[in-house]
């Protein structure tokens, strides 16, 4: 079923748009605010493995480290971006993936990426 999910979830997209120019200190200026919403997004957790053979890998811990997020078929999302997920802002980790259009039904896929959790 292509998105958006009607039990979806709201993801904001954290983007500035080009630099209109530098100060006079020649620092360059924040470009305008070009953020948006998109509703019906599947997001899930995702986990760091723990390495092989480790303390950590003997105790079978897991470190959730950001999300997966579907987001319905045209999003256009960045690698420059951030989004806003659950009230924590994250990076995008890697290039967005558009899964086109299934050869079976003709219908768009999601446009899946990483968001990793900004920490420091």
């Amino acid at each position: 079923m292509p998105g958006p999910y009607p039990f979806g979830e709201t993801v904001r997209i954290l983007r500035t748009g080009p630099s209109p120019g530098r100060d006079p200190r020649g620092q360059p200026l924040p470009g305008p605010d070009e953020s948006f919403d998109v509703p019906g997004c599947v997001v899930t957790p995702r986990q760091e493995s723990p390495s092989v053979g480790g303390s950590e890998q003997q105790g079978r811990d897991t470190v959730i480290v950001g999300w997966t997020v579907y987001a319905p078929p045209g999003t256009v999302v960045r690698t420059t971006d951030k989004a806003r997920i659950r009230g924590v802002v994250c990076e995008i980790t890697g290039e967005p993936g558009d899964w086109g259009r299934s050869p079976f039904t003709g219908t768009r896929g999601a446009v899946q990426f990483a968001a990793d959790r900004v920490t420091g």
